[in-house]
């Protein structure tokens, strides 16, 4: 790393064996992913607050080029297993490493990213309420059967907002797929 981890211990003294299990996780992401530029470590101890529930919480956050970066926080509530110093730091780093893989792959290009769902709004509904027309951002019309929306049927009116998934119909572009995003407008 460009600059030195910054590592804390919160609630407990750090044991020599702790200090070099943390050194080893981080020469071996270094070893593997070099490209990290600075990095922050706490460990925390279970102290006396109940909501930890005795757990160990090990926040690790990387930095990354061009703005990314790797942030494992959140140690799951209730599960036992991070009652254990060595379960925690362990299962911390793990998750750390599997986020730098997928940044590096990001990287290389080897992960498609998906481009945004189209964003639309209802524009007619059918009386019988079966079928209506969204509009997209470009003034286009497209045909959604009522079946196709996801959550929120009994919500859709005219104005409200949604994603879709478009594609061929038999009669020109219809959304297969309808997400309820928020309504505008009153019912038809």
């Amino acid at each position: 790393m460009q600059t030195p981890v910054q590592i804390e211990f919160e609630n407990l003294k750090p044991s020599p064996e702790l200090r070099n299990a943390i050194d080893r996780h981080i020469a071996e992401l270094e070893e593997h992913f070099g490209r990290a530029t600075a990095g922050r470590i706490i460990v925390r101890g279970p102290g006396d607050r109940h909501k930890t529930g005795g757990q160990y919480q090990v926040s690790i956050r990387l930095a990354l080029p061009e703005g990314r970066e790797v942030n494992v926080g959140r140690t799951p509530k209730e599960d036992e297993r991070y009652a254990d110093l060595t379960f925690a730091v362990d299962d911390a780093f793990k998750r750390a490493r599997r986020q730098l893989q997928d940044q590096a792959r990001l990287l290389r290009g080897q992960i498609k990213q998906h481009e945004a769902e189209p964003i639309g709004t209802v524009v007619k509904i059918d009386p019988s309420g079966e079928f209506g027309f969204l509009e997209t951002a470009d003034g286009q019309e497209v045909y959604f059967n009522c079946n196709s929306v996801l959550e929120g049927r009994s919500t859709l009116t005219i104005g409200t907002r949604v994603s879709y998934v478009e594609e061929a119909g038999d009669k020109g572009p219809q959304a297969s797929t309808v997400k309820v995003l928020g309504k505008h407008g009153l019912r038809p």
